[in-house]
């Protein structure tokens, strides 16, 4: 199985201007020779390392090898890269078909660095709100908590619906605020949440996100 770490430390230190890779060599002359050694063709771009991990865990629940198929899903640190990530890696740069995944907030920025880097903007698939919210809304809140309890997180979890900014608002809307209320908690949940999706029942970016990688998928 390609390591697809080694590529994305590449891109990311090509994308820093940082040096990269053994005795100095370029990190855009390491990005492009990882991208042939490791037989790259398509990247997904997401905003973050929670996207990432919901993105790789949804392909190994589809029996999907992303790597064996040539694509490298890549966390660029914010959506507001994704202009400098698309130059780089889409046809101005190293050439790979681009697609992506985003927020609805920032959906513009997407927008606007595939329009740049010619590449289709139709590729971009957009979270409503985001992809928290997608996941919470496919589960529903009960299952959501039901998680939430089995990672023994219930206790903080019941400590955060008791603060007076909380009350009354959406149960959706307190979750995905808990997500973010402690540093990799949404990464950890961007897993297991997905983790736990109904394969028939699928947030409709990421399932569409995952039919534009490949062919139909067998059992679906």
């Amino acid at each position: 199985m390609a390591d697809m770490g080694v590529f994305r430390n590449a891109v990311a230190d090509w994308a820093a201007d940082g040096a990269g890779g053994p005795a100095g060599e370029p990190a855009a002359e390491r990005a492009a020779r990882l991208a042939v050694e490791l037989g790259v063709a398509s990247v997904v771009l997401v905003e973050g390392p929670s996207d990432l991990a919901a993105v790789e865990t949804l392909a190994a629940r589809l029996d999907r090898d992303l790597p064996a198929e040539g694509v490298c899903v890549v966390s660029m640190g914010g959506a507001m890269n994704v202009g400098r990530y698309a130059r780089l890696l889409g046809p101005p740069g190293l050439g790979l078909r681009l697609t992506g995944l985003c927020d609805e907030r920032e959906h513009p920025y997407f927008d606007r660095g595939f329009q740049r880097a010619g590449a289709p903007r139709h590729e971009v698939f957009v979270c409503v709100a985001d992809l928290e919210e997608e996941l919470i809304r496919a589960l529903g809140v009960p299952r959501v908590e039901g998680v939430i309890e089995a990672e023994g997180d219930l206790v903080p979890w019941q400590t955060f619906v008791r603060q007076p900014a909380q009350r009354g608002r959406d149960p959706h809307h307190r979750l995905r605020r808990f997500l973010g209320t402690k540093k990799g908690r949404k990464i950890r949940y961007g897993h297991l949440l997905t983790q736990a999706l109904d394969l028939g029942l699928l947030p409709a970016p990421l399932d569409a996100l995952l039919t534009a990688l490949g062919p139909a998928r067998a059992g679906r």
